[in-house]
């Protein structure tokens, strides 16, 4: 007889292998201000495939993984997706700024001062935590950690491919 641990096990890896057809996690709905001020909201990714990656400056993994994220926006922004970076609340602004401009991040970098955004999606409290959301709003996936970015891609090939 199966443990309900071992069945949740296996219908969560039916439900991926499917990629659809189970019911998936809505993204929430977050309001956020990226670094160069201006207010932006989870309603502008309708439609869009989104990349919403948590990170921190001191968060060594963060800062190997950033140019695989930037490669990643870089290759499928041309056909529907987006990426939001999401610094944490304990990483000080002006570090944040630096990196951003120095690393010449091409996608929007949000400052989460009060730790709301981070809360809505979890909370988020280990760094980095990316999650994959489909055009529908749904978190497809969440990684925490890095990624395998080879898989990630053909996730994201497919999401892309939706209607």
């Amino acid at each position: 007889m199966l443990s309900r641990r071992a069945l949740a096990s296996a219908l969560a890896l039916v439900c991926a292998a499917a990629l659809s057809g189970c019911a998936r996690e809505q993204a929430p709905a977050v309001d956020y201000v990226l670094l160069d001020g201006q207010k932006a909201s989870s309603q502008q990714w309708a439609g869009k495939v989104m990349l919403v990656n948590f990170w921190a400056t001191s968060c060594a993994t963060c800062v190997k993984e950033m140019p695989q994220i930037v490669a990643t926006h870089d290759k499928f922004k041309g056909r529907g997706l987006d990426t939001l970076a999401v610094a944490m609340s304990y990483d000080p602004p002006a570090f944040v700024a630096k990196f951003a401009e120095t690393r010449k991040l091409p996608f929007g970098v949000a400052i989460d001062n009060t730790g709301a955004v981070a809360n809505a999606f979890g909370p988020v409290q280990m760094t980095p935590t990316t999650f994959l959301i489909n055009k529908r709003g749904e978190i497809v996936k969440r990684y925490v950690g890095e990624p395998d970015f080879a898989a990630l891609h053909g996730l994201i090939e497919k999401l892309l491919a939706e209607a």
